[in-house]
């Protein structure tokens, strides 16, 4: 047998045609799987913000794009996420599993720590479907960038979760070249934010404090007013940024194509809202849009987890929807799901434990840690909740009534249980009432069952540090009168004081 000899030069050129020639047939095989009619796919994450919307029947707040969306589309009045807090709700979201399994319920924790290997983002998914993954864009506050995730990450680059953790391909634009595409665009306005005042300045009708309906757990003072009128404008400034994505897509004639959901992260920035587990922290509002395959004008009620948002994602685009994944596609003929199962854990400086569950009819919370009250004091809220500090002092003097004094109690219930039709803002805890202790039984043993079913594949986790207390008493001292308009209800400004703070102990 003849034996050929192959020099090292033309052995390197041999390789680097091979090279050349399998990323010409990678290539090849994402632009077949462009070929195929995806839909594109838009992911509107709104920020703290519960079913606040004119659509939901809320009063006082116009949201005429959403309203449209809603008439267009289909409206969802029973989906919740499976944390009232930012980082682990996004985690959630992220990965379509529940933050727990995964370890990422923990707020602003494992930064720098990969995801177990079991686990992927679904933007990966969608990447190797062939999707163009955006983050953001150009014509919304603050460019809509909010990643926000508790596990090793980049917002831009390639993923393969041990040298390289980017989500997404590229920042703020769609083309008619990316489709299909994902774009993932965050609403920050309604996040609570130093720019609040300034928006309800600038708009051309902001919401009179005076005509305004308050739920019955808040004190009615006018600063509690003022507060609730300016969530209200910025809903409002939201609603017309909606507006402006959907143009976009009509100028580009994309809109027919693309399927658009709208979603709130948690619950409202307010008492009883982002943080806590009551309905107003984990329900959201959920709206998608899509004429080209579901008929406008629906309302359904099925309990929908916010993880089952990211499986229906991934569904849509084509994809198996991974056996990891704790969310199920709601637009399966199988999807049936009873309950959502929610935790509340580490916020801040804040250590908590809690867990619940709720359907359409029924919440049950676990408090694990009751010694933790609802008012904890912690310091960035302290910034952010005008109506704490009211509410507060209104407490101490015993003008609060029976309904707006359970969250200033020294001590929260070991057990919560809410009939939601009959008590939509949670007045009335049954969870000592003789007449639900069948109820109780069956939701105790119910999550429990969620319990063993979500563990964490790990309990180790590294949180960020925060200013904390020491942060207060530094604003307390050196700014007294800040501070008192601050306990009267004033949002004296957040950011500002943060950064003099943290200056300040780089120099020490």
């Amino acid at each position: 047998m003849m034996k050929i000899k192959v020099s090292n030069s033309i052995y390197i050129v041999l390789l680097t045609c091979f090279s050349l020639l399998s990323c010409e047939q990678k290539k090849k095989e994402i632009s077949e799987v462009k070929k195929v009619v995806k839909p594109n796919i838009i992911w509107l994450m709104a920020e703290d913000m519960s079913t606040d919307l004119e659509v939901y029947g809320m009063p006082n707040v116009k949201t005429p794009h959403l309203n449209k969306m809603a008439a267009e589309g289909i409206r969802f009045d029973n989906a919740f996420v499976t944390n009232p807090i930012c980082s682990p709700s996004r985690s959630a979201m992220m990965i379509g599993t529940h933050q727990v399994k995964t370890n990422s319920h923990q707020h602003r924790s494992n930064r720098k720590v990969p995801l177990d290997a079991q686990f992927k983002p679904f933007t990966k998914l969608l990447k190797d479907a062939g999707y163009t993954t955006v983050l953001g864009n150009h014509s919304v506050m603050k460019k809509g960038r909010k990643i926000d995730v508790n596990f090793k990450h980049k917002p831009i680059g390639n993923w393969d979760g041990k040298t390289e953790f980017g989500l997404f391909d590229k920042y703020d634009t769609f083309t008619k070249e990316d489709q299909p595409f994902f774009a993932q665009i965050q609403l920050a306005v309604t996040h609570r934010g130093d720019w609040w005042d300034e928006i309800r300045e600038k708009s051309k009708h902001p919401v009179d404090p005076k005509t305004l309906t308050l739920p019955p757990y808040l004190a009615d003072h006018p600063a509690i007013r003022l507060d609730w009128a300016k969530y209200l404008d910025q809903i409002e400034y939201m609603d017309d940024e909606v507006g402006m994505i959907f143009k976009e897509l009509e100028d580009k004639g994309m809109a027919d194509n693309t399927i658009v959901i709208f979603i709130g992260d948690n619950g409202r920035c307010n008492i009883r809202g982002k943080g806590y587990l009551q309905d107003t922290g984990l329900r959201i509002p959920f709206i998608i849009y899509y004429p080209k395959q579901f008929k406008g004008g629906q309302v359904r009620k099925d309990v929908v987890s916010a993880t089952d948002i990211t499986a229906s994602i991934v569904d849509f685009a084509g994809i198996e929807v991974p056996s990891y994944m704790t969310g199920k596609a709601i637009f399966n003929k199988n999807f049936d799901r009873k309950f959502v199962y929610g935790a509340r854990d580490l916020w801040d400086e804040i250590d908590e434990k809690s867990r619940a569950i709720t359907s359409a009819e029924w919440a049950y919370i676990r408090n694990d840690m009751p010694e933790v009250p609802y008012d904890a004091q912690q310091a960035y809220l302290e910034f952010y909740r005008p109506a704490v500090h009211i509410m507060r002092k209104m407490y101490s003097e015993g003008k609060l009534n029976e309904n707006q004094k359970p969250f200033f109690e020294p001590t929260k219930p070991k057990e919560e249980l809410y009939n939601l039709k009959e008590d939509p803002h949670q007045l009335n805890n049954l969870a000592t009432n003789s007449n639900y202790k069948n109820i109780l039984a069956e939701l105790r043993e119910e999550i429990k069952i969620f319990d063993k079913e979500i563990t964490p594949v790990s309990s180790i986790y590294h949180p960020n540090p925060v200013p904390g207390q020491p942060f207060i008493k530094w604003f307390q001292e050196n700014h007294p009168n800040a501070y008192k308009e601050m306990k009267a209800g004033k949002e004296v400004g957040y950011k500002k004081y943060s950064s003099a703070y943290k200056k300040q102990l780089k120099k020490k």
